[in-house]
């Protein structure tokens, strides 16, 4: 009897289904064609009105629907300087654009368009970043802390004070599911530190005698960022329109400041890995190796994006420089991290790791609707499964990836480490929508590292490119 091989070739229901899908994946593929060639089209002028106007929505909409007050109250001070921003840069747009494209003092009138784009991002960082956290830390100094301030700053304030008195912030809370700190004054998930021992930094003036609303950690999160991000951005060449986009989006739009205003621990880890990442595209490894290690020595956050930089770290004479680069990491990350796990390995890994996981005895209050919170919500018996299955799964499709098709310079990595990131923010078990800022920031950066000239190679008229010697990091750069 002649065996009977199934068919290859698909139904006909399943061929329709499958023309069905690609069909309407290639006309989704269009329509963000059509709509991001023309958003390119438009001024710079009629795109900071965009960004606003969205901005305005999205504040519009968390003033009213968010569910902690804390956030409705910034979306209620916020929503009018977006809102004030993107007519005046509307009206902006419309009259550069009834000018001539050649006329005689063009230039002059370009200055005025950016002096006037430069003036309506401060009235928003005022307006939407500045003044919300300033009434936040007023109120917070004359009433109920709680609810005026984002866990996470109690967190960082409590353990500066613990440092600054000589005592180890990481304590073993729970074992075996069981409390072992008992106290009223505030939730047990707050007596966790589950960042690393360089975030202290910033809660050491709360135990200084200065005046309690000069010492929240919320004001130095914002300096430390605004300076950081200045700095790395000035470094670039040419002053593209992609640099003021990343100061953006660092420092004005939702993305930080709704953190920086309620919370804002993310934001100097954000500011440091720019830097680094600003480092390696000027091929300066060591600077690189340091803002990224200073990074990594605040949270686990910037450990992926330090890693994967390995790939680019190069020179101005495109050696490879890898050891220069680690070695610039662990002069800083080193000291601050490594001492403070030794001394009380179990405590460290309870706060910083455990913690965060889900795995302690006390459940995370980051805990937004995403796949992977959902999951171990609905299957609690498989947590432990579920996060070694998470690890060793992205790892094994990161080091695939990067085995085929490794990153070949900064605006690459900065790509990579934003899909890792935005990965394992979607499928942690306990994670924040807030977490986004870094995929956000990451591929911004990418776009921009991407427009950005490599200092390695320079043109010598004919078209050729040689390696460029000589050109120091502090060299002046145009101005932002």
């Amino acid at each position: 009897m002649t065996p009977v091989v199934p068919s290859s070739v698909p139904p006909d229901r399943q061929r329709k289904h499958r023309a069905r899908d690609a069909g309407s994946t290639r006309r989704a593929s269009v329509v963000y064609r059509r709509v991001a060639a023309t958003v390119r089209a438009w001024s710079p002028e009629w795109r900071d009105s965009l960004l606003y106007s969205t901005s305005a929505v999205f504040a519009a909409a968390t003033a009213i629907a968010a569910g902690i007050p804390l956030y409705r109250q910034w979306g209620q001070m916020a929503v009018g300087p977006y809102a004030a921003a993107a007519v005046f840069m509307a009206v902006v747009a419309w009259r550069a654009g009834k000018r001539p494209k050649v006329e005689p003092g063009l230039e002059v009138h370009r200055r005025r368009w950016n002096v006037a784009r430069i003036g309506a991002c401060i009235v928003v960082l005022g307006g939407a970043t500045v003044v919300p956290l300033t009434m936040e830390v007023v109120w917070r100094a004359q009433g109920d802390a709680a609810a005026h301030v984002q866990p996470e700053v109690l967190v960082v304030e409590r353990a500066g004070v613990l440092a600054d008195r000589g005592k180890d912030p990481y304590q073993v809370i729970d074992r075996n599911g069981h409390i072992l700190i008992h106290q009223n004054k505030e939730p047990v998930y707050e007596l966790y530190y589950p960042y690393l021992p360089g975030m202290v930094l910033f809660g050491f003036s709360r135990g200084s005698k200065v005046e309690a609303r000069l010492t929240d950690a919320r004001i130095q999160f914002l300096i430390f960022t605004v300076i950081i991000s200045l700095i790395a951005l000035s470094r670039l060449r040419p002053a593209t329109d992609a640099r003021v986009r990343a100061f953006q989006v660092l420092t004005v739009l939702p993305t930080a400041a709704l953190p920086l205003a309620t919370g804002g621990d993310d934001m100097p880890v954000v500011a440091l890995m720019l830097l680094g990442m600003v480092a390696l595209q000027r091929r300066r490894p060591v600077i690189a190796g340091l803002a990224l290690g200073a990074a990594s020595s605040l949270k686990f956050t910037a450990w992926p994006l330090a890693i994967l930089a390995v790939w680019v770290a190069l020179d101005r004479r495109m050696r490879r420089a890898v050891g220069r680069y680690v070695l610039g990491l662990l002069v800083v990350a080193g000291p601050v991290v490594l001492p403070v796990a030794y001394r009380n390995p179990s405590a460290f890994v309870d706060n910083v790791i455990r913690f965060p996981l889900g795995l302690a005895g006390v459940s995370s209050p980051a805990a937004s609707p995403l796949p992977g919170h959902l999951f171990v919500t609905a299957f609690p018996g498989a947590h432990r499964a579920y996060v070694l299955v998470l690890v060793v799964g992205g790892l094994v499709l990161l080091v695939r990836r990067l085995i085929r098709k490794p990153p070949v310079d900064t605006a690459g990595v900065a790509r990579l480490a934003g899909w890792v990131m935005l990965f394992g923010i979607v499928f942690a078990p306990a994670t924040r929508v807030g977490y986004l800022l870094y995929p956000v920031n990451l591929f911004v950066w990418a776009w921009m590292l991407g427009r950005a000239d490599d200092p390695a190679m320079v043109t010598d008229g004919t078209g050729v490119h040689e390696p460029e010697v000589g050109t120091d990091w502090m060299e002046p750069q145009p101005a932002l």
